[in-house]
């Protein structure tokens, strides 16, 4: 599995354009990196950049834009809204997928050691990188800011983790470690900043300080006024979304402000934000105001709506969701073909596509039958009456149906990979031994895939019964047509485990397989019968 971090520099720059790009361009030339979002804040003065790439090329990346910022920014000449300690301010280095936090934290000791014997700069280490309690938070380290530092960074306690401890004036210090991934998320105050700053103190974990703690647990805040927005904002970091989501944050908000008497005007997102916080926020809202979406897409709009995440710039889910950004396409070349194509495809004169997709592709056939009949009975007017029984109905047809398109392809991938194992060298006595390991491996895989398209075939039943006794009957025929596809959907990955299993030599492995298939195809012979008799008997 490929391994990916997130890298997410905040340079003291957001005005210059030029010096915005050229950094920008020293991470995009940067192999095996992606460099996903860069978000120039002209109040702040401030550029937080976003990549993505494998442990060793993130810390390459954020090498080469520390370098050329260090020739191109002068942190004697900056000024803006945002707290910052250096050019460079903060390089947080987070994990996104197969691996570690302590992986991560490798990776900002790797990038302080080189930053500092590289380009002769002060490295603080902070969050999961630091062990020393007093100076382990952001807030801690930057006590004092840039203008205080030429103090502070000759005393004992504060010597940097790495590099020089002097004062450099054109540059300052930067901060870099491991972190959980940090949301940065604005709200609009239409009021002043005096309003807006009331509001960030009630809502923030400290609070007003040790007597007085904020409502939000892993949120830190403040509120400004921003001259190129025309109004006031409170700007959080949420620290960790899970125990304080973005959609808690931005109630919670509008309650202050309406304690205040000042008007909310949605939010903006800096930078980008995970799925999981959009799709926790669409749960949310369709809980509240019980709404019924299931398609992704949509739940993705609510939020938007809700939040009033446009109220800035258009929020374009493809360029602020990191899922989206860094998502690999699908290795779907047979469910992304066209109806015609794939038929030919079958047609063609080779083993795959065969038998083991079109089964698959006829049982989503199936469910996808019912899934439609029970959405064209949802929401009906004069079926209004069932409205709670097909929200019941609709998600996991829906479901099954996802997972059976999944599996068109896989089948295929099964069996050439058995191919390829029957392909490899027999000529000595460990090549034999291989490749016998491998084609036994390939054949339990070929036969794995079609037993898996029964398993989601033979989970469906229970809800193409229900769509049977509920669903309008002017379209009998379409789940008639359904369930006699999810039946023989089943029964034709069940020859394709058939075939597979006599040249097996785990005996257990056969016996276990074989029973379990045996069990779903009758299984399904008497569920198809027993919607198509439901249907009968409504007439």
């Amino acid at each position: 599995m490929k391994k990916i971090v997130e890298c997410v520099p905040n340079f003291s720059e957001g005005r210059n354009p030029e010096i915005i790009e050229a950094i920008a361009d020293a991470v995009r030339n940067t192999q095996g990196v992606t460099l996903l979002d860069v978000d120039p804040g002209f109040s702040t003065n401030r550029t937080v950049y976003t990549f993505v790439g494998d442990p060793d090329s993130v810390v390459e990346g954020a090498i080469n834009a520390a370098k050329v910022a260090y020739k191109l920014i002068d942190m004697r000449n900056h000024s803006g809204e945002h707290p910052r300690l250096g050019a460079l301010d903060v390089c947080p280095f987070i994990p996104v997928a197969n691996v570690t936090m302590d992986e991560c934290v490798e990776c900002s000791k790797k990038f302080g050691e080189r930053a500092a014997s590289e380009i002769g700069i002060p490295i603080y280490l902070y969050e999961y990188a630091s062990n020393q309690s007093y100076r382990k938070s952001l807030p801690q380290i930057r006590q004092g800011e840039y203008e205080g530092l030429a103090k502070r960074i000759v005393q004992k306690e504060w010597k940097p983790d790495y590099g020089p401890a002097e004062f450099i004036p054109s540059w300052g210090a930067t901060v870099t470690g491991a972190r959980l991934f940090l949301i940065a998320y604005n709200i609009n105050v239409l009021g002043t900043s005096n309003q807006a700053h009331r509001i960030a103190l009630n809502l923030r974990e400290a609070g007003r300080g040790e007597n007085e703690p904020g409502k939000l647990k892993e949120v830190k805040g403040l509120g400004w006024f921003v001259e190129e927005y025309g109004m006031a904002q409170v700007s959080m970091n949420l620290t960790n979304y899970k125990i304080t989501p973005v959609h808690i944050a931005y109630e919670e908000c509008l309650n202050e402000a309406a304690q205040l008497k000042v008007g909310i005007a949605g939010s903006e997102l800096v930078g980008l934000i995970p799925l999981e916080a959009m799709l926790l926020a669409a749960d949310y809202y369709i809980e509240k105001e019980n709404l019924f979406i299931l398609d992704e897409k949509q739940k993705i709009k609510l939020v938007v709506d809700r939040l009033g995440l446009n109220s800035i710039s258009q929020f374009i889910p493809e360029k602020r969701i990191i899922e989206y950004m860094i998502e690999e396409k699908k290795d779907e070349p047979l469910a992304s073909l066209s109806v015609r194509k794939f038929i030919e495809e079958i047609a063609a004169r080779s083993s795959a596509p065969g038998g083991g997709s079109a089964s698959a592709t006829i049982a989503a056939i199936g469910t996808g039958l019912g899934c439609m009949v029970a959405q064209l009975t949802y929401g009906v007017r004069k079926f209004e009456y069932l409205d709670s029984e097909m929200r019941k109905i609709i998600p996991p047809l829906h479901n099954f149906t996802q997972k059976l398109i999944t599996m068109i392809d896989a089948d295929t991938n099964a069996f050439n990979d058995y191919m390829d194992a029957i392909r490899l060298p027999k000529n000595t006595d460990e090549e034999k031994t291989i490749r016998t390991a491998a084609m036994q491996a390939g054949l339990k895989k070929a036969i794995e895939i079609p037993l898996s398209t029964m398993r989601y075939g033979d989970f469906a039943w229970e809800w193409m019964l229900e769509i049977a006794k509920y669903g309008n009957i002017a379209s009998k025929s379409d789940v008639e047509v359904g369930a006699r596809s999810l039946e023989v959907g089943i029964w034709g990955a069940y020859k394709n485990v058939l075939i597979n299993l006599p040249e097996i030599t785990d005996e257990d492995f056969k016996k276990r397989i074989l029973e379990e298939a045996e069990s779903i195809v009758q299984r399904a012979d008497k569920k198809s019968k027993e919607v198509l008799e439901i249907l009968n008997n409504r007439n």
